[in-house]
């Protein structure tokens, strides 16, 4: 936080100190939106907006400040804040008569998201949904916050309090809130600007003081970069999983490995997996990965499917693997559409059987120890409690969660091994029979009402799971996962692309599309659709993919380098921010850059290395300063840092000789390649836009070709041949 934020925050305005059904009541305008967070509250006594110029025209006209609340449907503070306050006719009527109230989904506007957390992260060195702001009619911010009770307490001002506070202050010193909400909003567009470096930073530094840091935050005892409340980060698992694969130093890449393998495979053992039904959970409240928050989001199965991928590459750990497997499976067993599209969440609460019309969070999902044994029988319950961590007095007494008390969330609490020691058991005997427990208690938990699914459709986090599919079908050689990737792929661009201009919609849900759309639609869904052209050889993605790339460029690239975070002109964004910082995901820019020097490699094109180098030029002074802050950035920028490995297949995909090539490809973590197939299907279109694949001559037999700098080395159809010169070794 710089310090002129720090004290324009100082100074002010305190110096001193049940969910909603899908209808309306009178005046609220929810019940006309789609997104299913909106929803939630079409039923709350809260005079609410969607944003929008019919919001800001009020407040302008009204003069009035706006309360600005942003959320998502599967949050559960989000569910605490709407049942405490938003659906309390008494704090409704505080916040109806002083400002013009506005209700945010971050998933469906990501840019206003982006600009006020941005804010609210500079001014208070954290943030987190719900978000809660108070803005000018000009949609300056005055003050913020995340979850806020209706009352005060000690130490946390209560909604009721500040909402009157803030409201007087706009009453009696209007002229000091306004200048105040100016001074913030220059300060934040200074923190925001940055002239482009004359050249490429030096990449293998900065990956080495990214390195430095990760394993300076790193929890040496659980793993993960923070402490309580602990998220998986996957781009930094990301990061480091790069440099152990890239570093030229051994050293370096078994410093890189350490820290990534540590919280993967806590990660997979804790309580934040979900033991019996596949998937992550969000995040924990406790530093021991045990107890989550139990909100499930695509957009973290995509990632951490595809660090687990690599991770099992790099290391041959079968538990990798596994809940690499696992995590795919439970996407599309509860977060695919029957028309293929990707889904957006599953809930951190639900119903209990105590309360069916109420809910409470991981009711779904916890168990008490009588449960637990009536589901198994008492034999099998023992072993199966030790193995899981069940206690007769409950497991979530570390996250000091009172709504868990006396439950447990299963993690593994000893592996198989110990099982074996302490029941006299083979390993094999405890793993037979762990699997017959947790098949059980999967029957029992599905009796149980499940979460609710927010089932709108994002263009860019269906590109992110695009991507883990299209990987896992090469990685684990399963073509019916490139099928899965193959049914979204074709969905969105049904669905959430314009046929007269090819631009993206954002969203798509009950038939109707969002025609918004952001950096990250268009780069997760590039970075998408070239995967799938990898894994199944089809140029329509590759076509595509070329399509989105010069579209984005059109509407969001910066003269400067990178893009920005919104179109311009934009009257609902005040600030149009260039980022390349990492959030809940990878910044859009630093996936960016590496489709644009993928395209490179691909294409043959120099042109596009040359928009990456530029960008990575734009966001070079914020890498010098703190690299670990973009830590997807800096695995991006390991593409500009060396020539792409360009590998070229010509066979027919039922030949068994071309799968016994492309299996040495994909079977290998080569973070620097890119693959072409050709086939009889493709020829013509590749011949048509790679010069380069027209100079080859057409083999009569599979054959495959590495090459760097369009320099190739000797064609070869013998796997082992071709395995040597992967690796880099004599041919």
């Amino acid at each position: 936080m710089t310090p002129r934020l720090t004290l324009l925050l100082c100074l002010a305005l305190f110096a001193g100190t049940g969910r909603a059904a899908d209808a309306t009541a009178p005046g609220n305008r929810l019940a006309r939106e789609t997104s299913p967070y909106l929803r939630q509250h079409a039923t709350n006594p809260v005079d609410w907006y969607p944003w929008g110029p019919e919001a800001f025209a009020r407040a302008r006209a009204e003069n009035k400040l706006i309360f600005l609340s942003v959320g998502y449907s599967t949050c559960h503070w989000c569910h605490v804040m709407e049942r405490e306050s938003f659906a309390d006719p008494a704090v409704a009527a505080v916040l109806n008569a002083a400002f013009v109230c506005i209700k945010v989904d971050r998933e469906e506007r990501p840019d206003v998201d982006r600009l006020y957390m941005t804010y609210l992260q500079a001014a208070t060195g954290g943030g987190g949904w719900p978000m809660t702001l108070w803005l000018t009619p000009d949609l300056k911010p005055v003050f913020g916050g995340t979850y806020f009770p209706p009352e005060s307490a000690p130490g946390r001002p209560g909604l009721k309090l500040l909402a009157a506070r803030l409201a007087q202050a706009w009453e009696d010193d209007r002229a000091t809130v306004l200048a105040q909400a100016e001074g913030i909003f220059a300060a934040l567009v200074e923190e925001t600007r940055s002239l482009p470096a004359d050249s490429l930073p030096a990449i293998a530094p900065l990956r080495a003081r990214g390195l430095a840091a990760a394993e300076a935050a790193l929890d040496a005892r659980h793993g993960g970069f923070e402490s309580a409340p602990k998220f998986p980060n996957a781009p930094v698992l990301e990061f480091l999983l790069d440099e152990a694969a890239m570093a030229k130093d051994a050293a370096m890449r078994e410093r890189a490995l350490r820290p990534a393998l540590h919280t993967l495979r806590a990660l997979v053992a804790g309580g934040i997996h979900d033991q019996l039904g596949g998937g992550f959970h969000r995040y924990t409240v406790d530093a021991g990965w045990r107890v989550p928050h139990f909100e499930k989001m695509l957009a973290d199965q995509a990632q951490l499917t595809g660090v687990l991928l690599t991770a099992w590459q790099l290391t041959g750990d079968p538990a990798l693997r596994t809940a690499a497997q696992d995590t795919l499976a439970y996407v599309q067993r509860r977060l695919t559409a029957p028309d293929g599209a990707f889904l957006t969440a599953e809930d951190a609460d639900s119903a209990t059987p105590d309360t069916p019309a109420g809910h409470a969070e991981g009711a779904f999902y916890v168990w008490t120890a009588a449960e637990f044994a009536k589901a198994l029988g008492p034999e099998e319950a023992t072993l199966a409690a030790y193995a899981f961590g069940i206690e007769p007095a409950g497991n979530t007494e570390p996250a000091g969660e009172e709504a868990l008390a006396g439950l447990n969330v299963p993690y593994r609490a000893h592996p198989p091994a110990e099982c074996a020691a302490r029941f006299g058991l083979s390993e094999e005997q405890v793993r037979t029979r762990l699997a017959a427990a947790m098949a059980r208690l999967r029957e029992v938990r599905d009796q149980r009402t499940r979460p609710a699914t927010d089932d709108k459709i994002l263009a860019s986090w269906n590109g992110l799971m695009i991507s883990a599919f299209a990987r896992a079908a090469q990685t684990l050689r399963e073509p019916a996962h490139a099928a899965t990737a193959a049914r979204a792929a074709a969905f969105l661009r049904q669905h959430l692309r314009d046929p007269a201009t090819g631009r993206l919609a954002h969203s798509h849900r009950a038939g109707v599309s969002d025609p918004r759309a952001f950096p990250e639609d268009y780069a997760f869904l590039i970075q998408g659709l070239l995967d799938l052209h990898e894994a199944d050889a089809d140029v329509r993605w590759l076509a595509w993919a070329m399509e989105l790339q010069h579209l984005q460029d059109t509407l969001f690239r910066d003269e400067a380098g990178g893009y920005f975070h919104s179109v311009a002109g934009d009257p609902g964004v005040p600030l149009r921010l260039k980022a390349g910082d990492d959030g809940a995901e990878p910044s859009a820019n630093a996936v960016s850059l590496r489709n644009l020097a993928r395209l490179a490699a691909i294409l043959h094109d120099d042109t596009w290395r040359q928009t990456a180098e530029h960008a990575a030029r734009a966001f070079a002074p914020q890498l010098e300063r703190a690299p670990f802050s973009a830590p997807a950035m800096l695995a991006a920028l390991g593409w500009l840092s060396a020539p792409a490995q360009q590998i070229i297949i010509q066979g027919e995909a039922d030949d068994p000789r071309t799968a016994r090539l492309l299996a040495e490809v994909w079977t290998r973590h080569l973070p620097r390649r890119v693959l072409l197939r050709v086939d009889a299907a493709n020829r013509a279109w590749l011949d048509e836009h790679i010069g380069f694949i027209r100079a080859l001559p057409a083999e009569s037999e599979p054959t495959a070709y590495v090459c760097e700098n369009f320099v190739c080395r000797l064609p070869t159809g013998d796997p082992s041949v071709l395995a040597r010169q992967l690796t880099g070794g004599k041919e």
